[in-house]
């Protein structure tokens, strides 16, 4: 889920019928019901300081936004979402779903997690494991996630990820999974000879991270669309084959054992491109530093990176042009940080020769990041508050992972512990 992460584009592709029918209906409108949220996160110097961080953000939905007032008795629609602790949260994370979850934890029940078992598909420094995962925790709660709103964890602390991603293989199709795109292009780029059963297996996982906590809404990219119409078919499949009656039978309530989960995709921020190739996606997997803006850089890494980023020979700025992909991105990435609208960055902009432009990017960068970056040093330099956080959010999680994983369990036949 964290190349899920989540989050990206406006477009179905229409070689997904069933994931655009799912989008349409998602479309037609959101019932916002409402849950209470226990707290319990151990006392830190921290949670005072905390009050003056502000994360300025806007987020726009692909459907009508949920009511903001919900009754007390009814419950909150559930969103799942997460980012992998590989290399450094960059500002595609940040803008594509990190920044999209400050505005949906308001009005959903969300819970967020560092995908630490999808890190290790691929080659990965064991020793520097723990400390990303720590690392990008801290960067979720320094972006403005809110643990009274939303729970945080890891996904390897909550140990029916794994059970039910075993119980799914049972019945995946391999078919299934040798047409999935990111594992035709990762397993061509690091040769079969070097590649995993588990980046094959990867989808099946993130049905299982999606699955168990019975959700209703899973922001998505577009990398990600054919993995989120993979968890829908695995939940038809598991419900046809072990639900309702059957189900009734060994004892169980009837009736489905996954919600199906729908898509949830914001038109705006959904895709940030490569700074030294407009036409690929940002990414931490990319060789040179020099193609991303990472959260933490310092402000003269900023300016030298935005200075030296790729730009083409033509006059003014512009959105839109296809044969001007850098210009496009870059002046997308300065609306969204600067909060302003398209046609406002239009007018302000295209005039302007690349030299200004580049200047005033990257100080809407420098001031935006600065505060994000002051409260990761505040939160990374409490461990006891930073694992406090996680245990909390571990424990909510677990609640309703091993609910889901019990009736499985039952569905399929097993002895009960």
């Amino acid at each position: 889920m964290g190349r899920l992460v989540l989050s990206h584009f406006l477009t179905i592709s229409t070689s997904s019928p069933r994931l655009a029918s799912s989008l349409r209906r998602a479309g037609a409108g959101v019932q916002i019901r409402h849950s209470k949220v226990a707290t319990s996160i151990p006392h830190s110097p921290l949670r005072s300081s905390s009050a003056g961080f502000r994360c300025c953000c806007s987020f726009s939905l692909s459907q009508p936004p949920p009511a903001s007032e919900t009754s007390p008795t009814t419950v909150k629609k559930r969103i799942v979402s997460g980012v992998q602790p590989t290399g450094s949260i960059h500002l595609g994370n940040y803008l594509g779903a990190i920044r999209n979850w400050i505005t949906l934890q308001n009005t959903y029940d969300t819970l967020f997690f560092i995908v630490d078992l999808h890190a290790i598909t691929l080659p990965y420094d064991a020793q520097q494991l723990s400390k990303a995962t720590r690392d990008t925790a801290a960067l979720y709660l320094a972006c403005g996630v809110d643990t009274t709103k939303a729970s945080v964890f890891v996904q390897s602390h909550v140990r029916a990820h794994v059970e039910l991603m075993w119980l799914l293989s049972s019945v995946a199709p391999v078919g299934w999974l040798n047409r999935m795109i990111q594992f035709k292009e990762k397993s061509r780029k690091a040769g079969d000879e070097n590649v995993g059963v588990a980046l094959l297996t990867y989808p099946v996982l993130m049905a299982s991270d999606i699955l168990l906590y019975q959700s209703d809404f899973v922001p998505v990219g577009e990398d990600q669309k054919q993995h989120l119409e993979l968890t829908r078919e695995l939940a038809d499949r598991v419900n046809n084959l072990f639900g309702g009656r059957k189900w009734k039978k060994l004892g169980g309530r009837k009736g489905a054992l996954f919600k199906v989960p729908e898509p949830l995709i914001p038109p705006v921020g959904a895709r940030v491109m490569s700074l030294t190739d407009g036409l690929s996606k940002m990414s931490k997997s990319a060789p040179s530093d020099q193609s991303r803006i990472n959260l933490l850089d310092p402000k003269d890494v900023i300016a030298n990176k935005i200075k030296r980023c790729k730009t083409d020979s033509f006059p003014g700025m512009e959105f839109d042009n296809p044969e001007r992909p850098e210009c496009n991105n870059l002046l997308s990435i300065y609306q969204l940080i600067s909060g302003k609208t398209k046609e406002e960055v239009e007018r302000e902009c295209k005039d302007m020769n690349w030299g200004t432009f580049k200047s005033l990017l990257a100080d809407a960068l420098i001031d935006h990041l600065n505060p994000i970056q002051v409260r990761y040093e505040e939160i990374i330099s409490d461990p006891a508050y930073l694992d406090g956080i996680l245990a909390e959010g571990a424990t909510k999680a677990s609640d309703i992972a091993d609910t889901t994983l019990n009736n499985v369990y039952q569905a399929m036949g097993f002895l009960r512990r």
